[in-house]
């Protein structure tokens, strides 16, 4: 008889647990819980990073002067995202923030001052990628549209695809409401005389000086920054890389995205499309592992599937994001003869850049530091 009571005291006792369990917590716990939420989502600091292109970067070959325009010109695109952060935004309004300052500057490949292709026009490539939901949206051969960044976002958030290429890319730019400019607006005469002595180099025709373009000057254009790679697409023509855009951020929120923006390779095939708006090639983002952004030579970053391989081994291989991104690229890349570059991101403010070129023109920060702004391989 003791121990059936024994038993029906015990389950009384749990069934009174259990009902105090369910019951509304005092408004002063409920205000404690909701503050403890909030200081966790706090504690995420913004931090971005963003790229200009990587290659053969001599100090002799930019100058004092060519030297100080680039990291001028990084420190406004690095600027232009970090306020967007600083402000609460998220981590993809500050990619296209950065890489809209990128696509206008005509140092770097993409918007104006972007290559030209064998026949004399600007085909323009981007992607965006948003960590928090795996949402992406890519361009190919645009030519109207003043910012593909912002065309590769509206793919993204207002169709229910993910790329759109050509004619049809820029019919639904205009549609969103998007800048649409001349295709002369895209021309920048240093970009020109590039394309025209690489033709005569070879031996091939100068197509007609694009319609729109400004007359031709009296003395020669300054020229940009000329990039070689050490290991040419074709392994033989001399291909360049001139300066495509990236970047990637994390926001407070504790989201990642990253975005990129090409002009492609010059003098390349009439619809050549590289690795900048592929996702998995060029850009990805996962809050489950990491944002990366890419720069190089678009053929084996494809081969290969350079950023989401990065994130891949953050991911099932647990390394370091620095260690991963060394991995891909000075091991697989190399053994494909691939060269380039990435810049990339984690959830727990991890950033990195890994390149194996001379150079790569890049900048970053995290909120309450210095900005870091570096050109050169040995420059840590």
């Amino acid at each position: 008889m003791k121990r059936i009571c024994c038993v029906f005291a015990g389950v009384f006792a749990l069934a009174a647990l259990a009902v105090l369990a369910q019951a509304p917590q005092p408004a002063g716990q409920n205000v404690q819980a909701g503050q403890a939420e909030q200081n966790e989502q706090a504690a995420h600091h913004w931090s971005i990073v963003v790229h200009g292109g990587a290659g053969v970067i001599a100090r002799t070959a930019l100058g004092p002067k060519g030297d100080a325009d680039y990291r001028a010109s990084l420190a406004q695109a690095e600027a232009a995202g970090a306020r967007v952060l600083d402000r609460g935004g998220s981590a993809l309004d500050a990619v296209e923030a950065a890489i809209q300052v990128l696509e206008d500057d005509p140092l770097f490949n993409a918007g104006r001052g972007a290559v030209f292709t064998v026949e004399g026009k600007n085909e323009l490539d981007s992607s965006i990628m948003d960590g928090s939901n795996l949402k992406a949206g890519a361009v190919a051969g645009v030519t109207r549209t003043r910012h593909p960044i912002s065309l590769a976002r509206a793919v993204m958030e207002k169709s229910p695809y993910v790329m759109l290429a050509g004619t049809g890319a820029d019919a639904f730019a205009a549609r969103v409401g998007l800048e649409q400019v001349d295709p002369s607006f895209f021309f920048t005469e240093a970009r020109w005389q590039s394309l025209v002595k690489q033709l005569q180099k070879h031996g091939l025709p100068v197509p007609p000086r694009p319609v729109g373009a400004p007359p031709p000057p009296t003395s020669p254009a300054v020229p940009v920054a000329q990039i070689p790679l050490k290991f040419p697409v074709d392994e033989s023509a001399d291909a360049y890389v001139h300066g495509t855009v990236g970047a990637v951020a994390l926001d407070r929120a504790g989201n990642i995205a990253a975005g990129t923006s090409t002009g492609g390779l010059q003098a390349k095939m009439p619809g050549r499309v590289g690795d900048s708006p592929i996702i998995g090639a060029g850009t990805y983002a996962s809050n489950q592992s990491c944002a990366v952004s890419a720069t190089g030579s678009g053929e084996y970053f494809i081969r290969l599937g350079v950023a989401r391989e990065v994130c891949n081994l953050v991911a099932f291989k647990g390394m370091s994001l620095q260690q991963a991104a060394d991995q891909v690229i000075h091991q697989e890349l190399e053994a494909l003869h691939g060269d380039g570059g990435i810049i990339a991101i984690a959830p727990d403010g991890q950033m990195v850049w890994s390149f194996n070129t001379p150079g790569m023109f890049r900048a970053r920060q995290t909120e309450g530091g210095k900005v870091e702004i570096r050109i050169y391989s040995d420059e840590p």
